[in-house]
């Protein structure tokens, strides 16, 4: 995907199609179950926030993971944030904004937040 491709659809609030969006507490256990056959990532996001859409955009930009590497869980914090809350609660780990959580065997293997997020540093965490 080109640059302005990723720039547009960072705009539009939109993601990519291997992004799925977190909007029910419900995920959280399909999240957990899933870890355990194959890593999930929680990246999430404040719409708000310029940072939070730098993080945003960086993650775009690089993207280069195929569908069986990981799963992929979006969440708009701002509109859902008892979904925040309890990913904080039941995975105790601190929320910061934007933020990414590496998910394996149902607890967080790897987590980072602002400008350190970054592909690279998923890829060396899976």
């Amino acid at each position: 995907m080109s640059y302005l491709e990723n720039l547009k659809l960072a705009q539009q609030g939109l993601n990519f199609d291997a992004w799925k969006v977190l909007e029910d507490e419900a995920q959280l256990d399909e999240i957990i179950a899933t870890s355990k056959e194959k890593p999930v990532v929680i990246f999430k996001h404040s719409t708000s926030c310029g940072v939070s859409e730098g993080a945003k955009y960086t993650l775009m930009e690089n993207w280069d993971f195929e569908g069986h590497e990981l799963d992929f869980y979006y969440l708009d914090l701002l509109k859902y944030r008892p979904i925040s809350n309890r990913i904080a609660q039941d995975f105790q780990v601190t929320h910061q904004s934007p933020q990414v959580l590496l998910v394996k065997d149902g607890k967080v293997a790897f987590h980072t937040s602002h400008h350190r997020i970054s592909v690279d540093g998923l890829r060396k965490n899976l």
